[in-house]
């Protein structure tokens, strides 16, 4: 076995084949801890940007990090050899044992925390012994075959990990929304959607499993009605029916019309987040959670950190840190959820256009303050799309950036107004993650909330 990269999710895919007896070869860019480990517990280890000739012939399968785009010189080194490629996750699903705990799925452009968070809470209020797992938590190898642990998983599978997979089959998979993301990874629109759509494969052909999926968002609701086995579909918009979970009359109701939540329970805030609830709600039912604990599940969740968060009112100025919002899918929900605004906008794009969304928020735009490398993309979708709203660009990229930003948006707001971090964009010119930003904006807002 090849594993390729040893971040958390190749370490442990490593470190569980080493303890099954498998001969393992870790290939990274340089010597580091983990490589460390992995050779001191037996691991062969090969150093290097590239596979050297023959080393992917060698083995049987490689298991890749997700930084391994599929035009990467080792996926096509694979390819050209025949070799099988995939990720952690699929490696995990591939070892459970008989009696391991069932997946329950999630998907989507954006969300996905939110919703597998809330459908942890869901399964911890009814009583089943759970973990939130997969693009976050615990890896999956370490947990998937844990029958003595776990009755059920919640797991949050992202595009890179669904598109090395091929097996990987949870028991009902939702998919949330699809917009333009990660292009620069998958290469197209479709290639990506395609990835995303495999989060279905245990209802495709009639299979024993469930699809879940947004029954607002065209793209997903076109794709779920082709598909061949049962599915349930969410929506803030349809009306109550068989097979499908909405808001009604600002209550959160099952197919059966069953009364889960008020939607002014609902936290984070938004008719996304109210979106995000009625997906995890659909997929709790489908492993037999009560309503009662869907709804304890929701009256209880902590949102996490940096999800449309509002770290603290200044002069009658609403402060929101919505660092999460890394793609202007995301950026839109956040955007819409407030009357006026002050965005803080930029990062890295990601070759994704963000000319539509800007389009679509002008007229709530109090004003803009941009930052990051594609800050002047930004510029020139405001100067196109929102030519009146004002625009400060903000050059600098030390750790005071962050305090010259809050700065300018104040100076644009007014009472009543919501400056909102929505950059979308990711954080990784200027910060080491969105959480990074997420911090030092509310870091920011603070030190100008100070007297």
């Amino acid at each position: 076995m090849l594993v390729a990269g040893t971040g958390v999710a190749g370490e442990a895919s490593a470190t569980v084949l080493l303890r099954l007896g498998a001969a393992v070869t870790v290939l990274d860019r340089r010597d580091g801890e983990a490589v460390g480990r992995l050779r001191a517990a037996g691991a062969s280890v090969v150093l290097g940007e590239e596979p050297p000739p023959g080393l992917v012939e060698s083995v049987d399968d490689v298991v890749v990090s997700p930084g391994f785009a599929p035009h990467s010189p080792l996926a096509k080194a694979a390819e050209a050899a025949g070799t099988p490629v995939y990720s952690e996750p699929e490696l995990a699903w591939r070892l459970r044992p008989p009696g391991a705990p069932a997946w329950l799925a999630v998907t989507g452009t954006d969300g996905k925390t939110t919703t597998v968070t809330m459908l942890g809470a869901m399964l911890t209020a009814a009583g089943l012994r759970t973990e939130v797992l997969g693009n976050i938590g615990e890896p999956l190898v370490f947990a998937a075959g844990a029958v003595d642990r776990f009755d059920v998983l919640a797991v949050e599978l992202s595009s890179f990990q669904l598109h090395w997979s091929s097996t990987l089959a949870p028991e009902a998979g939702a998919l949330l929304n699809l917009a333009d993301d990660h292009l620069e990874w998958h290469g197209t629109f479709d290639h990506y959607v395609r990835a995303k759509r495999a989060i279905w494969r245990s209802a495709d052909n009639d299979g024993p499993g469930v699809a879940v999926g947004s029954l607002d968002d065209p793209l997903v609701a076109e794709r779920l009605a082709r598909v061949w086995g049962r599915t349930v579909g969410f929506s803030v918009i349809a009306a109550p029916g068989p097979g499908r979970f909405v808001l009604a009359d600002g209550v959160l109701v099952d197919p059966d019309g069953n009364e889960i939540i008020a939607a002014d329970r609902v936290r984070p805030p938004g008719r996304h987040n109210v979106a995000n609830a009625l997906a995890a709600a659909a997929l709790a039912a489908t492993h037999g959670v009560p309503i009662a604990a869907i709804r304890d599940g929701l009256a209880g969740y902590v949102p996490q950190p940096h999800r449309n968060a509002l770290v603290t009112t200044v002069d009658d100025v609403a402060y929101v840190d919505d660092s999460k919002a890394t793609n202007p899918h995301a950026a839109r929900a956040s955007l819409t959820a407030y009357p006026r605004v002050v965005w803080v906008v930029g990062g890295q794009l990601k070759g994704v256009d963000i000319g539509d969304l800007v389009a679509a928020v002008r007229d709530r735009l109090a004003g803009a303050v941009l930052l990051g490398i594609d800050r002047d993309l930004v510029a020139a979708a405001l100067a196109r799309h929102a030519p009146d709203v004002p625009v400060v660009t903000v050059t600098r990229t030390d750790d005071g950036a962050m305090s010259e930003v809050v700065r300018a948006a104040a100076a644009l707001a007014r009472p009543g107004d919501t400056v909102l971090l929505a950059p979308a964009a990711a954080s990784k010119d200027m910060f080491t993650s969105y959480a990074h930003r997420g911090d030092a904006f509310a870091e920011a807002v603070r030190e100008l909330a100070r007297p």
